[in-house]
């Protein structure tokens, strides 16, 4: 589908919600079952990234429901207005149950952080990327997960380990490390430090919500991007 033809805005977040569902296929390199599929609503048809509660692999420091945390990541970005995270819902019907679907970005695969970082002229998207992931703490940033659209838009994409109440963040985005944040993202950012997003109630834990607003005064407090830390792990694997 190209970028003409793609459903904007509140259309898209339409379509995701009622449209009716086929299973295209299982797309390659997730660790947990991911599936592509085809969504049709009246005239309007589009595809998502669909990822079923009953294809998540057990792990021992997220609980369940890491498509929940997809639709969070998508109310963080919204919330924040900077379109980083295509549109997002969370159905409990689905060909394979209940679970998160994502507007599919027709992308240039070829391309990533690494990449992407080579162009200058993408620093400033890839900068909002870095504060992103310190307000989600995001434990799996890789560099696969940041794609380019094909009218030049980098979007975040899988965000399944994020908003735990624990220092997380595990990242390939350490390029802006010591610099100063752009003032223009301290401001957005000072919004979430006493006013959460409400609809994060419904998605995470009350510790969790309340670790986003601390991280969101530690980002505006400090006002630099951190160096990676000494003391933990600070990449994921494997980093593409």
């Amino acid at each position: 589908m190209s970028a003409d033809e793609r459903p904007p805005g509140t259309d898209a977040l339409t379509l995701l919600a009622q449209g009716d569902v086929e299973l295209e296929g299982r797309l390659p390199w997730s660790s947990n079952a991911t599936y592509l599929v085809s969504l049709c609503l009246g005239g309007q048809a589009g595809r998502a990234v669909y990822k079923p509660y009953r294809g998540e692999r057990d792990l021992w420091d997220f609980p369940d429901g890491l498509f929940i945390r997809e639709v969070a990541a998508y109310v963080l970005s919204d919330v924040l207005d900077w379109g980083l995270v295509p549109e997002t819902v969370m159905r409990d019907d689905g060909p394979l149950g209940g679970g998160s679907y994502q507007r599919f970005v027709e992308a240039d695969f070829e391309q990533h952080y690494f990449t992407l970082l080579e162009d200058p002229a993408h620093h400033e998207a890839l900068r909002r990327v870095a504060v992103f992931d310190l307000l989600a703490n995001n434990a799996d940033r890789k560099s696969g997960h940041c794609i380019i659209d094909g009218d030049g838009r980098i979007w975040a994409i899988d965000h399944g380990l994020c908003f735990h109440d624990e220092p997380k963040l595990r990242t390939v985005i350490w390029d802006f490390a010591g610099e100063p944040i752009p003032q223009v993202l301290l401001d957005d950012v000072e919004s979430l430090v006493s006013a959460p997003p409400a609809d994060m109630a419904g998605l995470l834990s009350p510790d969790e919500v309340a670790a986003m607003s601390r991280r969101a005064a530690a980002v505006v407090h400090t006002g630099r991007f951190p160096d990676p830390s000494p003391s933990r792990r600070p990449y994921p694997w494997p980093l593409v």
